[in-house]
């Protein structure tokens, strides 16, 4: 009787745990649907049929990944570009799957481990880490469902949508990819003077490569790989994060 009890509790709370990682992953698949619209839109109009671009969405969740691979793909950029590329835009990740597996408790056996390092983005991991329990399996599971739906659904709609609507139209709705990334920037620009000066760095590294005659024989997925490299090599020189010592009594 006590061990009908023990399972009985064990699967209540293995639900509630599943319920509240979905509760907490709705805003996020919200978000991910309407930027990943927009993706679905940017890879048919880059050459890519909607089927193609679904696919990426459903084996990948990096959307500044996978909008760098279609930039790559629409330019005809050799495969060590795209390697490289993708090697710099997502390296966080690993970065980040290792801190979020100190925090996952003791059931993650390594299927889920793997499906937690794929499944691992910017707003994934930042509500995991915000937890104060450890992160189960059953509550990462609820946490991914809504955000790789609404990645992967986004990604279909405005893939078809990219073959049924008007190119004026489609070209106008490929700009929100700029809006969104202009809405994260000059936020974190208008807090902190150090970020304002490393984005000045990289709109100044990337008109000189795209106007100076000498860098014109540089592909687009190389400049963007350069711009990244030189601004966070001097980002980390001279605005090191200071680690935060704690107070000894």
């Amino acid at each position: 009787m006590i061990r009908i009890q023990d399972k009985t509790t064990l699967r209540f709370e293995g639900m509630k745990e599943l319920l509240q990682g979905i509760k907490d992953g709705a805003a996020i698949g919200i978000g991910y649907l309407s930027v990943s619209f927009t993706f679905g839109l940017t890879a048919v109009a880059g050459g890519l049929t909607w089927w193609e671009a679904l696919l990426i969405s459903m084996t990948n969740l990096t959307s500044a990944g996978q909008f760098a691979g279609i930039t790559i793909i629409a330019a005809a950029g050799t495969y060590m570009e795209m390697a490289v590329s993708q090697l710099v835009i997502n390296l966080r990740y690993a970065l980040m799957s290792i801190s979020l597996s100190q925090k996952v408790d003791h059931n993650f056996n390594l299927p889920k481990k793997l499906i937690l390092g794929f499944a691992n983005t910017d707003e994934i991991f930042a509500m995991a880490m915000c937890r104060k329990e450890d992160v189960s399996s059953r509550y990462f599971a609820g946490l991914i469902v809504l955000p790789y739906f609404g990645w992967t659904s986004g990604t279909l709609l405005g893939g078809i949508c990219g073959n049924i609507l008007p190119q004026n139209v489609s070209d106008a709705l490929g700009l929100a990819i700029y809006g969104m990334f202009i809405a994260i920037i000059v936020p974190a620009m208008k807090g902190d003077r150090r970020i304002l000066l490393m984005v000045l760095l990289a709109v100044i590294l990337s008109c000189c490569l795209f106007y100076i005659p000498v860098f014109q024989t540089i592909s687009s997925g190389f400049a963007i790989i350069i711009c990244a490299v030189i601004t966070s090599a001097v980002g980390a020189v001279f605005f090191p994060i200071e680690e935060q010592k704690e107070e000894t009594q």
